[in-house]
């Protein structure tokens, strides 16, 4: 459901678990989030978008401890590999969280104790299985077997037999409330999640275990000195953190719930069913919506370590371009489901859509103007049917069907609509043949490049979330100001007083250069 237009949007990521170095999974996660804060700012909504790095846990301590260093050495330089893949790939956060923050055991002990005024935790002893590399407790009926015969997680994870005194959290208390928040309209998508979600509560929910005592890499419990708390209590808090919980902040008042919490699909439990029981034993509102996105594989396969396949992003964005990569993975995947890549289809992609496409047809529009107008934008002498019918085109497209498709979170639909509208500039452009009309008709080709400017103009706009880039580059280049780059701003009303206004374009360079395959990619396609 759609939120109203003037409203304040705050977007967050799962923050990243950093015992390993950003892989394309955790670059997908970040591009789609930010394709979504970039469109809702362009709509004119004040945005806040929050990303980062989780770095408590059994997992981070014995990750450390193999390493002969500090868990907190370990995380100071993994959090840093993944800053680093933001700046790269141009994600526009306003704040990077880090779980080992002051601000942010300040707020995770807070959240703590407002569930415990509730009279929600008590003390036991935890006996069960464990994954540590999930970070979870897992049920005897949810385990698996392996090929050796030994138990697994439901993802395939070792589970250890896990025995240790516990804070626990009354999750059955919840289980109503949980049950009409996961029906309620909009809540958890897609319905594939929400689905699974609603036949685990139905199922019946049991109280959570949500503190350890066999390490102390986390967040200390208040008044348990020898307990730490559950990586996942600490980890969900940071979405109140960044907005600066426990303090009655402005931006606690005007973000807070959020808007969406765009996770993967593996943790969909966790933010749906934890997270929102915390919060209401909290007297907190709950997140107004839950997005679980689907794997990215490596050729139709799971990246793993031990295949050998896991993929650099940083590599990929210095290889192919950042915009090609980040248009890549919105055209190509279905969001919601699983989706695949590979070097080959990158370059397709970029080669055909952006450069054959797009790219091209801003190059033979400008170029003309430079070339045959001494770059003085062209005038409009009235307005033909197929010039009429292009504006329709493109305006459909561009505020209709692309926002209304980002707006649902159908980002590859989005997409589509958009090169739907480049296709048919560049059919109005192949049928009025603007360098023929340069002898015959010289007005009427003036009236062509006019229709195909305010057309490629709003197209780059549109397209701008994906790729900010190339489409502030192409916006710089044909004078377009600030204020109209945005959804609103965009239209005809512009052109002419920049035409009159004498403005000139400069003869453009190809927005997308033509990829070609690494040397060791071509051997092995």
């Amino acid at each position: 459901m759609a939120e109203p237009e003037n409203s304040p949007y705050y977007i967050t990521t799962a923050i990243n678990y950093p015992n390993g170095k950003p892989h394309i999974g955790h670059a997908y996660e970040g591009i789609a989030a930010d394709v979504i804060a970039r469109f809702q700012r362009l709509r004119g909504r004040r945005v806040r978008f929050q990303t980062g790095t989780d770095e408590h846990g059994l997992k981070m301590a014995r990750k450390a401890e193999e390493q002969g260093r500090t868990p907190r050495d370990l995380a100071d330089e993994m959090s840093g590999y993944f800053q680093l893949m933001d700046e790269k790939l141009n994600i526009s956060y306003d704040r990077f969280i880090r779980t080992v923050e002051d601000d942010h055991h300040r707020a995770s002990q807070a959240l703590w104790q407002r569930i415990e005024a509730a009279g929600d935790l008590y003390l036991d002893r935890y006996e069960g299985w464990y994954s540590v590399r999930d970070e979870a407790y897992y049920d005897e009926s949810e385990l698996v077997e392996g090929e050796g015969g030994e138990k697994l997680s439901p993802q395939g994870t070792p589970v250890e037999w896990t025995v240790e005194e516990s804070w626990f959290f009354r999750l059955s208390k919840y289980q109503e409330p949980l049950l009409e928040l996961l029906r309620s309209p909009g809540f958890l998508e897609p319905a594939s999640r929400r689905n699974e979600m609603i036949a685990f509560v139905e199922q019946g929910l049991r109280d959570l275990s949500v503190s350890r005592t066999s390490f102390d890499w986390g967040v200390k419990v208040p008044g348990s000195g020898n307990h730490v708390m559950y990586v996942w209590v600490d980890a969900l808090t940071n979405y109140l953190t960044g907005l600066g919980f426990p303090d009655d902040t402005p931006e606690m008042a005007e973000f807070w719930p959020a808007s969406l919490h765009l996770i993967g699909k593996d943790i969909v439990r966790f933010h749906t069913i934890y997270w929102p029981a915390f919060l209401m034993s909290a007297k907190l509102p709950v997140p107004k919506a839950v997005f679980g996105h689907g794997f990215l594989l490596n050729r139709g396969l799971k990246e793993s370590k031990s295949l050998g396949n896991v993929t650099d992003p940083i590599g990929l964005a210095e290889t192919f371009g950042v915009d090609p990569l980040r248009y890549f993975l919105i055209r190509e995947v279905a969001f919601g489901k699983d989706g695949s890549y590979s070097p080959e289809a990158i370059v397709e992609r970029s080669n055909g859509e952006l450069g054959n496409a797009f790219g091209n047809l801003a190059q033979r529009t400008l170029g003309f103007i430079a070339k045959n107008l001494d770059g003085h934008l062209p005038a409009i002498h009235g307005h033909t049917d197929a010039d009429k019918t292009l504006f329709e085109t493109v305006g459909r497209a561009v505020s209709k069907e692309l926002p209304d498709a980002f707006e649902a979170l159908a980002l590859q639909q989005a997409v589509e609509a958009w090169l739907q509208a480049v296709f048919a500039c560049n059919a109005y452009i192949d049928s009025e043949a603007p360098w023929a009309l340069r002898k015959t008709n010289p007005e009427r080709m003036e009236t062509v490049l006019a229709t195909l400017y305010i057309c490629i103009a709003q197209l780059a706009v549109a397209i701008l979330p994906v790729i900010p880039e190339s489409s502030e580059k192409l916006l710089d280049l044909m004078g377009i100001p600030g204020a109209n780059r945005s959804y609103s701003g965009i239209g005809e009303h512009w052109y002419s007083p920049l035409a009159e206004g004498g403005f000139r374009i400069d003869k453009p360079t190809p927005l997308f250069p033509r990829l070609e395959l690494p040397a060791a990619e071509e051997e092995s396609a």
